[in-house]
């Protein structure tokens, strides 16, 4: 029986699943599942009721979710996201992912990982382009995504946007500019100029797997979040979180094996110390040694195991356990 929650996504018009889809963890940023598995796990998911998917340009995980579609014959709400910064950039995102997701129209466009009403200044070229498509009946919705207190506010006040796509978790890990109390306030104001939102990270990016049951109740209980997004890489994973998410208690056995499970972001010795990662790292967590030999590092207190490193590494030397 299917006892997940919908709601309407802000104004959008949009109904979706409370529990969203986070596909990150799909492809070769994370556990780089074989093309089949990923794309049954997602067409599971949606005959579970699962009927919204996040994903992004960079997640390069577009094919899983076309070969899912077509397993499933129907178009659930899928979120992307881009970091074109001009007109030609936004373009080329946009057909990028209708060409290798094999659809007409995307339902939702995210800016990705914006900061501030500074960087939502400097992506206006793009986000004029999103908004064009949008009035063309191509894109159903417009956004961001963003780790940022300063960002949410941002959103708040724009106007002009539909979705925001921001991380939130009980202990506040990834929060770059302030605490849960703060953010929490910032998705209040959001939620009341009528954005839609859905959360990021309740997991802490696999930190608070030993508390799954809390943490989800928390993102849950929050009445700004229309969805949050949990990443899912096995159908023992799906099971669990669909019993949280439905008020159930899952296989005792099932959900002590996962809480079990530690997550976490190796650096191979093969690495050259060329500090690509470290540039890249949105929270700070990587550095390189400052002795020979070089190489980079990860400090686990501020790594939320998001996998962006990996794609910025031209030895192929990062990855998640």
């Amino acid at each position: 029986m299917n006892l997940l929650e919908y709601r309407l996504l802000g104004k959008t018009g949009l109904r979706v699943s409370r529990l969203c889809f986070g596909t990150l963890t799909l492809g070769p940023l994370q556990a780089h599942l074989p093309l089949e598995e990923g794309a049954a796990l997602l067409a599971e998911a949606y005959r579970c009721g699962i009927n919204f998917w996040d994903t992004a340009e960079h997640y390069q995980n577009y094919a899983y979710l076309r070969l899912a579609l077509k397993k499933i014959q129907t178009l659930p709400v899928i979120a992307t996201k881009t970091y074109a910064y001009d007109r030609a950039g936004a373009q080329a995102s946009f057909e990028k992912a209708r060409r290798e997701m094999d659809i007409d129209t995307v339902p939702i466009f995210l800016l990705h990982e914006q900061e501030s009403a500074l960087t939502l200044k400097g992506h206006r070229e793009a986000l004029d382009f999103f908004l064009e498509a949008k009035a063309k009946g191509l894109i159903g919705a417009v956004g961001i995504s963003t780790h940022t207190v300063a960002a949410v506010r941002a959103a708040a006040e724009a106007g002009h946007l539909d979705v925001l796509h921001a991380l939130i978790n009980y202990k506040g890990i990834g929060i770059k500019d302030g605490t849960v109390e703060d953010m929490l306030k910032a998705l209040s104001g959001a939620y009341k100029k009528g954005l839609g939102i859905y959360g990021m990270k309740a997991l802490g990016g696999g930190h608070l797997i030993s508390t799954a049951e809390k943490a989800l109740k928390f993102v849950k209980n929050l009445k700004e979040l229309h969805s949050f997004a949990v990443g899912m890489a096995s159908s023992e994973e799906l099971l669990v979180n669909l019993h949280y998410c439905q008020g159930l208690k899952p296989p005792p056995e099932i959900e002590a094996r996962l809480s079990l499970k530690k997550r976490r972001l190796e650096i191979e010795e093969w690495c050259i110390g060329c500090g690509s990662c470290v540039e890249k790292c949105p929270q700070g967590a990587l550095s390189l040694e400052k002795e020979e030999p070089v190489r980079a590092v990860v400090d686990p207190e501020r790594c939320i195991l998001c996998g962006y490193c990996g794609a910025y590494c031209p030895e192929f030397c990062i990855k998640i356990f």
